[in-house]
């Protein structure tokens, strides 16, 4: 059996993060994290709350006791992050929004280590070469494009990952703000409801993240998560959640106009929730062809992979 690449995860104690870690070592990775402690300060105790019932320390504890190997470092110290790179295969960074323009400083360090065979930078969202997105998110799809073409430029060798939609953020609460189950009486939907998205749970993105790392096919291209059973208009989900509950929603559909006033009046992070979904559900910005050129279709790619489907996620809340 050839020996599996070994994969460094950054940010990995994030909401995707965590998930490409498991995956990783689920699928035999030798795995490796970057964390700016030192493996005694991580093991320090701290107070568990019901809002935060696994610390950040306690993640991490997990991860060590599960085999994943630890590496003390810090994306602002370069000959840390350079040393860091210099012992894997595969980097993967899965930083938040936050963090997107950072990754210059892990290109940086790619480049100068000279051994990656792989970098996939934090994307984890919709393709940010095909997107109609307003802002507040457009900004940050533009930051992640920005961030391609310094990795193309560079020459490092890349997988870019489009995952679209994450069931915690658009299923939970079937796109509505300020509620945190799916809806029994009413639900808001912007545009008509019948323009297609693609959705995912972040545990899935992480077992599609290392099939992409372990497939030489994923190189230099990007790698699309539009799962047929998952391929739904917002009309479709609403539709199989009032068969499961036995009820019929009143549907209320909210002009694109009227969507963008929304966002204008609203604050951090409603305005940011409205923009990702107007640009999902309005502009359909998981609605394109692939070039197989450059992209992967992932469910043709890796079709033995079993995934969540929307049906499957929405019976945990009837």
């Amino acid at each position: 059996m050839a020996v599996k690449d070994r994969i460094l995860v950054l940010g990995p104690t994030g909401a995707i993060g965590r998930h490409i870690v498991w995956a990783s070592l689920k699928a035999g990775n030798p795995t490796f994290i970057l964390v700016r402690d030192t493996p005694a300060s991580v093991n320090k105790p701290r107070l568990v709350t019901a809002a935060n019932p696994e610390t950040r320390e306690e993640l991490i504890q997990s991860f060590q006791n599960s085999g994943v190997t630890l590496i003390q470092g810090d994306l602002n110290d370069h000959e840390s992050l350079v040393k860091a790179i210099k012992q894997v295969d595969v980097v993967i960074c899965s930083f938040g929004r936050l963090l997107i323009e950072d990754q210059v400083k892990i290109v940086a360090a790619i480049k100068e280590a000279g051994n990656v065979k792989r970098f996939f930078p934090s994307e984890f969202g919709l393709d940010v070469d095909r997107h109609d997105a307003t802002e507040p998110v457009r900004e940050v799809f533009e930051e992640k494009a920005k961030i391609r073409r310094v990795i193309e430029a560079e020459g490092i060798p890349y997988t870019y990952l489009c995952c679209h939609a994450f069931t915690g953020y658009f299923l939970r609460n079937l796109a509505q703000i300020d509620i945190t189950v799916p809806p029994r009486d009413k639900v808001f939907i912007q545009g008509d409801g019948n323009v297609k998205g693609a959705y995912i749970t972040e545990a899935d993105v992480g077992v599609f993240t290392i099939q992409a790392a372990n497939d030489p096919n994923a190189l230099n291209k990007a790698v699309h998560i539009r799962l047929p059973n998952n391929y739904l208009s917002l009309n479709d989900i609403i539709s199989l959640w009032e068969k499961k509950i036995g009820k019929t929603l009143e549907k209320i559909y909210v002009p694109e106009e009227q969507v963008f006033k929304q966002i204008k009046e609203t604050s951090f992070p409603n305005n940011y929730l409205l923009a990702l979904y107007h640009s999902q559900q309005i502009k359909g910005d998981a609605v394109y062809e692939i070039d197989p050129a450059k992209d992967l279709e992932a469910f043709e790619a890796y079709p033995d992979v079993k995934y969540t489907t929307v049906s499957e996620y929405l019976d945990q809340f009837v």
